[in-house]
């Protein structure tokens, strides 16, 4: 910074003289309550207007700006009145305040002298003749710092409900560009947070993602279709979809952010397979037609005749696989608070790009079938990669026939082995999300004073200024003027604003960053907790606690509570993968108690509110105006001088007249004790509370949990009443897996009355529903590989997996029902004919299964193997559904035709059957 913008704030403070009882012979004595009647009833005009002093109650334009001459800036250790709580130890009585203060009263101050008010008894008093008239600093309740440089002004441009976060940036940083040429010489505007960067990087990698899926996708249709025209009426569906998902997002008012274009982004394989399948089975029907009509052209009503009849004869199951995808994720909608609102725009745009692509699959689809699909399509032997899959194919199959129930054993043993893996499996809310900067939020014990706190916040600004990756520093202590963030001086929040990446050492990470961050920042008294900055508020808001774990402890007793949090803190250092501990101290506050005798007092004629009155005035002061310093406002406050309130003993000689007209001290009314107590009270569900900060690194949060709670029921013994819970991003973790054990199983039911519409045969609706589990073993594999977590993000994953799963499944019994079918129409209802006709049904079908699983896995490549701001929850998305492509796959090639064979068999007279050769 070219220069510090100093902050401090100001009142006029009115301090009573100590020789308020000493007046001149012709003036009556006044007593605090006849001096405060007096300020208010008569008010002086204390307005400096000539000072016009452009300045908020938390900060001041520089002195050489000011017309008074008679103002001066100065640093220095300025008496204030002491903190809220009227404890009188050195670090409280003082504080260093950086400011303006006055050498010599103004025009305005010598014109407050010479007014007159008039006492209750008649005689003229000056208000300089029983006060002195000065100003003074406001209560100290933050501090702000930029780079280890010093304290500066800050500022925070907050977002209301429901408006767009860019367009507002845009709009906030034009209105700072417009002030710039209005600013004072040497004062600069320094931005040290922006959220649009991680806005526009989010955007920017999932859009090149989605291109990068869309020509994958392409090259896959054109290698297995072997037909440009054929693979352009597949790929043509993909922006019709993703446009029409774009429009109703529009009309719905979802922003393009990482969660409603990743919702897009997983469906694009998907997008395409009804298409595919579509297309495949009509180059099956013009391969038969021109096989049972050699020599003739397919055109005219032939060619849409057969053209309708294969678009019939899937469109139907296709259009229901495609509305199960749609459907699968039912259980993402109904996740409630944070993570409904992180996962509904996906599953929103996931439910609108799928449904575009069902619509499109029985409506445009067939249609471009009709007029792009034409000539002489390339036969399904021409295509070497089609010739290459059916020669491996098919004697694997042969071999699985020969032995169905081999085949459903080793089945169920693969299901089985993916107990393992899950079970080794971590659990998380989500995935640490690359922010591009990153909030440091210590702790410290209470009790912290201003100047210490104001140390202690440039020490660490300067430690975090040395990493070569950090641009700025921004630190601040405590909270604004306003009551918005009401947090103690002991509460830092230190936003640091990493350097572009490519000026970062070769070989750094952000896990590497916060590693040396933690390894600089040393500081006796402070707890380092490092987390993204908007992970931070979401958690603060939905929980208060601002570290990954919280523990609260509620009871009824202070004492006890705070004796169990200091426990629990202990247990949990000692736990694996916590990187740090800290219970909040609900002691270590000071209070100066003032306790009214009762008796004492009414033997003076005075209650309880009386001397509350007195004891409030003379200490705590009152407000009786306020004086109007150019655009600026300050109180005018009336108190007794420093000498009387700084310590116990002077507070016990306070004067006080009775009614009578007696005079008293108030240590003859009241005991006056400084005792300690709670520097500050939390309830949740109207009890007291406690609250325990942890940090974890370097291990999932579900395991820390897991063995923190071992720990705390084995060491840590609760008082009857007390009650402790587990909080943070654990409690998002377990309400969500709450809420999908009863979603779930609710959608699986959806889907399997679909299934039964779909066949109308119960058995093959179940058929399909068995299989799914197996389907998801790949998906457990993969993530165990991988070395991710279970999370919702992993969670959402897995129900993508399923749904696409029920399409393969549907896919295959379809082919393998309308084989058997064909096979009973010729009057084949052996054994020998079903086992041919699922050879049929499986082996000459393989192209369109092969295509589905290639084009799903070649758009979710680019998703998981991607790196950028986004990618660590996608990437997650898309594993289980990658490592599924593996098992649902072999699921439908494999287990399904052997299922159905057992299946089927059943209803078939009892003979001996040979395939190639032997009997089965």
């Amino acid at each position: 910074m070219n220069s510090k913008c100093f902050c401090t704030g100001w009142s006029l403070a009115a301090g009573l003289a100590a020789s308020v009882l000493a007046l001149p012979s012709f003036a009556a004595a006044l007593t605090l309550d006849e001096a405060l009647r007096l300020a208010e009833n008569n008010a002086p005009s204390l307005a400096a207007q000539d000072a016009k002093i452009q300045a908020a109650s938390s900060a001041a334009i520089p002195a050489g700006e000011l017309p008074d001459p008679k103002l001066l800036a100065g640093v220095q250790n300025y008496p204030i009145g002491g903190p809220d709580r009227w404890s009188v130890n050195d670090d409280f009585m003082t504080m260093q305040m950086i400011g303006l203060r006055q050498e010599m009263p103004n025009g305005d101050k010598r014109k407050a002298r010479i007014e007159v008010a008039n006492a209750a008894v008649g005689v003229p008093v000056t208000l300089g003749d029983v006060a002195t008239i000065q100003l003074g600093p406001e209560m100290r309740r933050g501090i702000s710092e930029l780079d280890g440089e010093g304290e500066t002004v800050g500022g925070v441009v907050i977002l209301r409900s429901g408006k767009n976060a860019r367009e507002t940036i845009a709009a906030v940083k034009s209105k700072l560009d417009e002030l710039k040429s209005s600013l004072p010489a040497g004062v600069e505007i320094i931005t040290t947070y922006d959220r649009s960067k991680l806005i526009d990087r989010a955007v920017e990698n999932l859009t090149h993602k989605l291109l990068e899926e869309f020509i994958v996708v392409a090259l896959v249709c054109g290698i297995f279709l072997w037909h440009l025209r054929s693979s352009l009426v597949a790929i043509i569906s993909l922006p019709v979809g993703v446009l029409i998902a774009f429009i109703v997002m529009r009309y719905q008012g979802i922003n393009a952010n990482i969660m409603s274009l990743g919702g897009i982004a997983i469906a694009i394989g998907a997008m395409v397979d009804a298409a595919v399948v579509m297309i495949e089975n009509a180059h099956k029907k013009i391969e038969a037609w021109h096989a049972a009509n050699p020599g003739e052209n397919l055109k005219g009503e032939r060619h849409w005749h057969v053209m309708t009849e294969s678009a019939a004869e899937v469109g139907p199951a296709l259009f229901f696989c495609l509305l199960i995808i749609t459907l699968s994720f039912i259980p993402v909608f109904t996740l409630e608070a944070q993570e409904g609102r992180l996962f509904g725009p996906l599953a929103f745009t996931k439910t609108y790009a799928m449904a575009a692509a069902a619509g499109l699959s029985v409506t445009l689809v067939p249609v471009l079938m009709g007029y792009w699909i034409r000539g002489r399509i390339p036969g399904e032997q021409q295509n070497p990669l089609n010739r290459w899959l059916i020669r491996i194919y098919q004697p694997a199959l042969d071999a699985v026939l020969r032995r169905p129930k081999v085949t459903l054993l080793v089945a169920l043993m693969v299901f089985v082995s993916a107990l393992w893996p899950m079970s080794r499996l971590g659990g998380e809310f989500l995935p640490p999300l690359d922010e591009g900067d990153l909030l440091y939020m210590p702790s410290a014990l209470p009790g912290l004073s201003a100047q210490k706190a104001a140390q202690l916040l440039q020490q660490t600004d300067r430690l975090i200024k040395t990493v070569p990756e950090v641009e700025h520093v921004f630190g601040k202590a405590g909270r604004a003027e306003t009551a918005t963030d009401p947090a103690p001086l002991e509460m830092f929040e230190t936003t640091i604003q990493f350097k572009p990446h490519e000026q970062w050492r070769p070989g750094m990470t952000q896990e590497k960053l916060v590693e040396e961050l933690d390894r600089v920042v040393r500081v006796p008294g402070l707890t380092n907790i490092w987390i993204p900055p908007i992970r931070n508020r979401i958690d603060m808001l939905a929980t208060g606690i601002k570290s990954p774990i919280g523990v609260k402890v509620a009871g009824t007793n202070l004492t006890e509570i705070d004796a169990v949090t200091q426990a629990v803190e202990r247990v949990a250092k000692s736990v694996p993968g916590v990187s740090s501990a800290l219970a909040e101290r609900l002691t270590g506050g000071r209070y100066l108690d003032v306790d009214i005798d009762r008796k004492a007092a009414a033997r003076y004629g005075m209650n309880i509110a009386d001397v509350q009155s007195i004891v409030a005035g003379a200490i705590g002061g009152e407000n009786v105006g306020e004086t109007i310093e150019g655009l600026a406002r300050f109180p005018i406050n009336v108190r007794y001088p420093r000498e009387w309130r700084d310590s116990p003993v002077a507070l016990e000689q306070l004067p006080i007249y009775t009614s009578s007209g007696g005079q008293i001290t108030l240590g003859t009314v009241a005991k006056i004790r400084i005792t300690d107590g709670p520097p500050m009270l939390k309830s949740e569900n109207a009890r007291p509370s406690g609250w325990v900060y942890i940090d974890v690194r370097d291990r999932d949060i579900a395991s820390v949990v897991a063995d923190l709670r071992r720990a705390v029921n084995e060491q840590v013994k609760l008082q009857p009443g007390m009650s402790l819970s587990y909080s943070g991003q654990f409690e998002f973790l377990e309400r969500a897996n709450a809420r999908l054990k009863l979603v779930v199983p609710a959608t699986l039911l959806i889907i399997f009355v679909l299934l039964y519409l779909t066949f109308s045969r119960f058995d093959e609706a179940l058929l399909i529903m068995a299989t799914l589990p197996f389907a998801l073993t790949g998906g457990a594999w993969f993530l165990y590989f991988l070395g991710f977590n279970l999370s919702v993000a992993t969670g959402v994953g897995f129900i993508a997996l399923a749904g696409v799963s029920a399409e393969f499944g549907v896919i295959m019994l379809l082919y393998l029902k309308n084989a058997w079918v064909e096979c009973e129409d010729l009057g084949d209802s052996s054994e020998r004919g079903l086992v041919a006709a699922i050879r049929e049904g499986a082996v000459q079908r393989v192209r369109p299964k092969a295509m589905t699983v290639a084009v799903i896995i070649a758009g979710l490549l680019p998703i998981l193997l991607g790196s950028g701001t986004g990618s660590e929850v996608m990437s997650r998305i898309a594993a289980p559904m990658v490592g599924g492509m593996v098992s649902a796959p072999l699921l439908s090639l494999f287990v399904i035709p052997a299922a159905y064979r057992l299946m089927r068999r059943r209803n078939i007279p009892i003979k001996p059957a040979v395939l190639e050769g032997k009997f089965v």
